[in-house]
């Protein structure tokens, strides 16, 4: 890490995200981390304990005079999304972050951040290293894999945590105390195609939809950002009848809760009708850039000659796949009356892979209604069956149901209001956190979420206010300090 950033406020935050960042952290490739851990709790001479399925608790006991308090939980999640910008060269499974301070901001190079949840995990750790940090009894919850199915809090067993207070530490906005959030699960669409012969003298070409802000699909799904599936689907749709053509393979997306930022087709063109198609392709993307140019400035849209392999989706395949990208719907499907201003209801056509045989688009859908998000995949069940395609639904978490007389968020509240002069946002996000699916393990928990200011996570643009997390830092530290008596 930079010296700059090394010396950023609170350095025993940023020192412990340093160290954290060093480590590679994919989801489902937590071994490191999860020692790191271990190594760190040790370390310390506390108790330090991994369950089954690879979460880790840290128990720290309470600071002088704190004795009698309120055991709580600090929870955040060990795991990162790795997402990278095409020209960057980057092993996320074997490189730490680089990152480097931008102002009042800290970003990476090229890659995620990692703030999210590395910040939290940061601040868990300097909590649990201090010596001088007023604190009841302490249990350090470190969940895995909660970027790609919340396995890790899926598989928390009952009875393995003491507390009567659980804070989350991964909410991304400072002014912010989430008290519930949304549910989702995965829908995908597959098909399997025979592959046709390329017709001789058709010529290849690769078609390239790069430079969108992509984004959190629970958190930044509201502000509209391009869907780099959707555009190349809308795109390739308009041109496919102006000219022949098929379509060897197209991709675009990587992970579920990740807004897709880049997609690329290969086609193969025959050339008697070329030119109808290049004037359908520029026609369309004049109109794609022009209707984005306000919200998706960076949006680029080549075409190139490219070297084909291997056989064809038949025409109808291929247009089977372009009719269900076009009819998924993507972004949001209602809005939150409890909490204006806040998602109820989305999805995000996260992944499509089609090529060598195969076909397969996937989707995450989430609200905070039950019954809604039931709907929503009886509706994508519905244009997938439509496009023939078989529908299977995967990693379903429960959302959290706000709790209006949570004494947590009583607190909370007031603490904030005292410390910086004016109330806090309440709301239930969109994002996913693992407080629902931890809620039905231990249901007697009172439970709130907050965090440092983090924008554009799940996406190479995701950076950490600075400011931020000395306000972050100071609300934890107050709150902690503040607990009750038990009860």
């Amino acid at each position: 890490m930079e010296e700059l950033v090394i010396r950023a406020e609170p350095r025993t935050v940023w020192k412990h995200f340093e160290s954290l960042s060093a480590v590679p952290r994919p989801s489902k490739k937590e071994d490191r981390v999860i020692r790191f851990i271990l190594d760190f709790g040790a370390n310390l001479e506390l108790e330090t304990r991994r369950d089954a399925v690879g979460n880790v608790v840290i128990r720290k006991p309470a600071s002088k005079g704190m004795e009698g308090r309120t055991p709580v939980v600090l929870q955040a999640h060990l795991d990162m999304v790795h997402q990278k910008n095409d020209a960057t060269e980057f092993d996320f499974d074997n490189e730490g972050i680089r990152m480097y301070r931008d102002g009042d901001w800290v970003r990476a190079r090229g890659t995620t951040l990692g703030a999210d949840n590395g910040l939290g995990v940061a601040a868990i750790m300097a909590v649990l290293e201090s010596d001088d940090l007023a604190h009841p009894p302490l249990e350090a919850l470190f969940t895995i894999d909660e970027e790609t199915g919340m396995t890790g809090a899926k598989g928390l067993q009952p009875g393995w945590l003491k507390g009567k207070i659980l804070l989350n530490l991964d909410t991304e906005e400072d002014d912010e105390l989430s008290v519930g959030c949304a549910g989702g699960v995965d829908v995908t669409g597959t098909s399997r195609y025979e592959a046709a012969a390329v017709p001789a003298g058709w010529r290849g070409y690769e078609i390239q939809l790069l430079g969108l802000q992509g984004g959190h699909s629970g958190m930044d799904i509201h502000k509209g950002p391009g869907n780099a599936n959707k555009l190349l689907a809308r795109l390739l749709y308009a041109c496919y009848d102006a000219g022949a053509c098929g379509l060897h393979l197209l991709t675009g997306g990587t992970l579920r809760n990740a807004i897709p930022r880049e997609a690329r087709a290969v086609l193969s063109l025959n050339p008697d009708r070329e030119s109808a198609f290049r004037e359908a392709f520029e026609r369309e993307r004049t109109a794609l850039l022009e209707e984005n140019r306000q919200l998706e400035p960076g949006l680029e849209i080549t075409m190139s000659p490219a070297d084909v392999t291997g056989g064809l989706l038949p025409e109808d395949d291929a247009g089977r796949l372009l009719r269900c990208l076009l009819g998924l719907h993507n972004g949001v499907v209602a809005m939150s009356a409890e909490f204006p201003g806040q998602t109820e209801t989305s999805n995000n056509v996260a992944r499509v892979a089609a090529g060598s045989g195969e076909i397969q688009i996937g989707c995450l859908a989430r609200s905070s209604r039950e019954g809604a998000k039931e709907a929503l995949v009886r509706q994508l069940e519905a244009v997938f069956t439509l496009a023939g395609f078989r529908t299977e639904t995967s990693g379903e978490y429960p959302g959290w149901e706000p709790a209006p007389d949570s004494a947590i968020l009583e607190l909370v509240t007031k603490r904030y209001r005292d410390l910086f002069g004016e109330p806090p946002r309440i709301l239930a996000g969109h994002g996913g956190l693992e407080c629902g699916i931890i809620k039905d393990k231990y249901p007697d928990l009172d439970m709130i979420s907050f965090g440092p200011t983090i924008r554009g996570a799940h996406s190479p643009d995701e950076r950490a206010s600075i400011p931020s997390t000395s306000k972050f830092w100071k609300l934890l530290t107050d709150v902690l300090a503040h607990i009750p008596e038990r009860n």
